[in-house]
């Protein structure tokens, strides 16, 4: 069988590894012209580590992945300690460790492990096409590429899923939701002056957060929310200066963070979105994966891992099911929906509380953290890996 995947994400090209390993011709197709992937490094929990290790690529990415050991929460005035605790419960619950790891070099990997022939960048498809036996990609230039099924793993503003949703014939588009800050990341030397090295480290106040990770080669990926109205002037030329004016006063930790990132290095700054959940991810031989069916707040760092999820209910469907693609399709769609609406819900709940759209709620949380020994946190984050389809009953003790 053919498939043709519009996008060369993590969830695309995991998508195209897992259906080639089914003995299925795989082509994908990206309007990027060069790997850059949007953001600087991402959250791998246990559920989307095991797909990856289902994939076949468990010592790649633990060859990528950063070390985190500790989880801590810091005043952002006073840098004094809230709360500190191990996270080798949700190691242990899950039966896999947690690896924050750079995008783009997980991208890569998974883009080398589908074969660099099989992904053609530059291409913009315009249109989709289908008939009882076959659908179509058109491109800007007029050319166009067949396959058995077309999967839209083409983001947040997919193309595929106006086709998905029949947009042309009246039915939704499906609109992006502000979710009320801008994130700014990118990757810094580890700094102990920052946090340690093996530990996930918070700074929370006034409803902002700056926190660092560990990735590998002994870095930090930092990630800093300010909340603020969509469409806020920035002038890349800038650099921080909106960190500067946000975080005046924070704590030393928070100025050796400030200090230590390069904007012409490594700085992105981006505006958070989501997308209200929504059932229609198939249309006949055509179906949704990733961002292009839920968008997702990265508040609980679950928006790569449900990607992942999507590639292995995906492929388990089309493995088992002999009635057909639309038939197979349509049984992912089923496996699918409501699990990662609820992630979509989570993260935007979570972005509620922690960036004080409700003042009360937010002080309320600063107030726990000082109290907390971790067991509701980690409760959260294994919470948030429960119901995946990667544990088929048996990933938590």
């Amino acid at each position: 069988m053919k498939v043709i995947i519009v996008g060369a994400g993590i969830g695309g090209t995991s998508a195209a590894i897992a259906l080639q390993r089914q003995g299925h011709e795989v082509m994908i197709y990206d309007r990027m012209r060069e790997n850059r992937p949007v953001g600087a490094a991402l959250s791998l929990w246990a559920n989307g580590v095991k797909v990856l290790n289902w994939l076949g690529l468990a010592d790649e990415v633990a060859a990528l992945g950063g070390r985190m050991d500790d989880m801590a929460y810091l005043d952002g005035h006073t840098g004094d300690t809230m709360c500190r605790f191990s996270l080798d419960p949700v190691t242990e619950q899950t039966g896999q460790r947690a690896y924050p790891v750079v995008r783009a070099d997980l991208q890569m990997l998974l883009m080398e492990t589908v074969g660099l022939d099989r992904i053609h960048l530059g291409r913009r498809v315009v249109e989709v096409r289908q008939d009882a036996d076959s659908a179509t990609v058109v491109f800007d230039d007029g050319a166009t590429d067949t396959g058995d099924l077309v999967i839209g793993a083409d983001g947040a503003r997919s193309l595929v899923r106006d086709h998905v949703t029949d947009v042309a014939g009246g039915g939704p588009r499906i609109e992006r939701r502000y979710s009320g800050y801008t994130n700014f990341n990118g990757l810094v030397p580890a700094d102990p002056a920052i946090g340690p090295a093996d530990q996930w480290t918070t700074y929370v106040a006034d409803g902002k957060r700056c926190a660092v990770m560990p990735v590998a080669d002994d870095r930090f990926y930092f990630f800093v929310d300010v909340p603020q109205p969509s469409g806020t002037p920035y002038d890349p030329a800038d650099g921080i200066a909106p960190l500067e004016e946000a975080f005046v006063g924070w704590a030393p930790g928070v100025r050796a963070l400030l200090d230590a990132i390069d904007p012409e290095t490594s700085f992105n700054r981006v505006e958070i979105w989501d997308i209200d959940p929504f059932d229609t991810w198939v249309r006949g031989r055509v179906a949704l994966l990733g961002d292009a069916a839920h968008n997702t707040a990265p508040d609980i760092g679950q928006g790569a891992c449900s990607a992942l999820e999507d590639s292995f209910a995906l492929a388990i469907s089309i493995a088992t099911h002999t009635r057909g693609v639309e038939d197979a399709l349509r049984r992912y769609e089923r496996i699918r929906t409501e699990r990662a609406a609820d992630l979509v819900l989570r993260a935007r709940a979570r972005a509620h509380e922690t960036h004080a759209f409700d003042p009360d709620l937010t002080q309320a949380w600063y107030d726990g953290l000082r109290t907390e020994d971790g067991t509701a946190i980690i409760r959260g984050i294994v919470g948030n890996t429960v119901d995946s389809p990667i544990n088929l009953g048996a990933g938590l003790l």
